[in-house]
């Protein structure tokens, strides 16, 4: 059972999730205050990038695959750190660390070196992190001591095999879906095989308020969003794309993706009725969701081999998809139809075959952040591939950065210990 201790509107194409007491300047979550990678309207933004931005501080850390995060004036981070996944909180302005907490053992496998790969999150007085290995803790903001936790496997009988032959989706590299919050409930991609995939915990106690569907977890984070009227929590899975109800769980619709390995990693992108997702086999997928008397129904109305994206979650601009094709190639996508409007090959020089990069939307452009540590600021025009300015600012990553008051936070932890660094973009 889940042991417990020390008991104690933000709206885009869709997507309503709750923001606690954060403030609208934080980025205290996976891709942003709604998990969209947008940079909220009215924050400070440059309009070109600076030849070289300032480090306004740079810390070492471990090893790490997972995202930094900002709150209230803190910046939480999760590392290797003496043989444990481990989580700190540092102060925003000057990295002075304020607190550490070891979260789960270290999970090793063949992609780089044991390190946490779920970006944490943080809600009001509370901060959340999910290791590898699926253990889940609620830990205070203000000292990083444990409130609640949860074990997947223990405790809703998830299966972890780790690295075991070919076995597809999360039991190959963890657990690597950051849980979602939505009001007072906290959902989070489990995996549990018999009726426990997806589960819906109160955020303060931990307590099992429900919990649906038998799917292995793929890495893909959930998306909680407003959909025909009806508030639903989208899950990319091993088996597909799904939809339950967000107040209890119960199922509305879904959409089978098979692939060899279920290397479903995109966070799933709400467009009005569409959800686009991207397999590295399949390709880029359209579906639009139906009303269906008094319940839902969704289609496949498109497919793109074409602009097919890997583990890049790509970031939606009106109709319009941005993201990183399969030929190492940026491309812009009509979500409607599908369609290609350009491809734009150059940016991404890693010579690894699995390429990454981060796209963060600065209001009328977009910011590409590429794993060989370039920073790229070009429009978010449809009609063509426009650049304004780029700057070289760290080495090897496969970092989402955080983007705070005109701050970017970027980690660059994948092959060996790394750095933490603060940028300032406006200056």
């Amino acid at each position: 059972m889940i042991s417990v201790r020390y008991l104690a509107f933000v709206s885009i194409s869709g997507v309503i999730l709750s923001a606690g007491e954060l403030r609208s300047e934080d980025w205290a979550q996976w891709r942003g205050p709604d998990r969209t990678g947008h940079v909220p309207q009215g924050a400070p933004v440059p309009a070109k990038l600076p030849a070289e931005p300032k480090a306004v501080w740079r810390i070492k850390t471990g090893e790490s695959f997972a995202s930094p995060v900002v709150a209230a004036g803190k910046v939480f981070y999760s590392d290797s750190a003496g043989g444990k996944e481990t989580l700190h909180a540092v102060a925003a302005a000057t990295a002075k660390e304020l607190w550490s907490a070891e979260i789960d053992d270290l999970h090793k496998d063949t992609q780089g070196p044991p390190a946490p790969r779920c970006t944490p999150l943080v809600d009001g007085d509370r901060v959340y992190a999910q290791s590898c290995k699926g253990e889940l803790k609620c830990l205070n903001v203000s000292d990083g001591k444990l409130v609640w936790r949860v074990n997947y496997s223990n405790d809703l009988s998830a299966v972890f095999i780790g690295e075991k032959g070919n076995a597809p989706g999360a039991a190959r590299h963890g657990n690597d879906a950051s849980p979602v919050i939505d009001g007072d409930h906290l959902i989070a991609c489990a995996g549990g095989t018999n009726g426990a995939s997806v589960v819906c915990f109160d955020k303060r106690t931990g307590k099992v308020i429900w919990k649906s569907q038998n799917d292995q977890a793929g890495y893909a984070a959930p998306m909680v969003a407003t959909i025909l009227g009806i508030k639903q929590v989208i899950c990319f899975t091993v088996e597909g794309v799904l939809s339950v109800a967000a107040d209890d769980g119960r199922f509305l619709w879904r959409i089978p993706v098979k692939t060899a390995y279920a290397r479903h990693v995109t966070t799933p992108v709400i467009y009005g009725d569409m959800v686009v997702v991207a397999s590295h086999q399949v390709g880029l997928l359209g579906i639009k969701v139906s009303r269906n008397g008094v319940g839902l129904s969704a289609e496949q109305v498109w497919v793109n081999k074409e602009a097919a994206m890997n583990f890049s979650s790509p970031v939606a601009v009106g109709k319009y998809l941005y993201g990183l094709g399969p030929t190492k190639n940026i491309v812009c996508v009509e979500i409607p139809t599908g369609k290609v409007e350009w491809s734009k090959e150059g940016y991404i020089n890693t010579s690894a075959d699995k390429a990454h990069a981060a796209f963060l939307v600065l209001g009328k452009n977009i910011l590409l952040s590429t794993d060989s540590g370039e920073l790229v600021l070009f429009a978010a025009d449809p009609k063509e591939c426009r650049e304004i300015s780029r700057a070289q600012v760290c080495s090897l990553n496969w970092c989402n950065p955080a983007y705070a008051e005109g701050k970017l936070y970027l980690g660059d932890g994948v092959k060996t210990a790394g750095e933490l660094l603060c940028l300032d973009l406006l200056k």
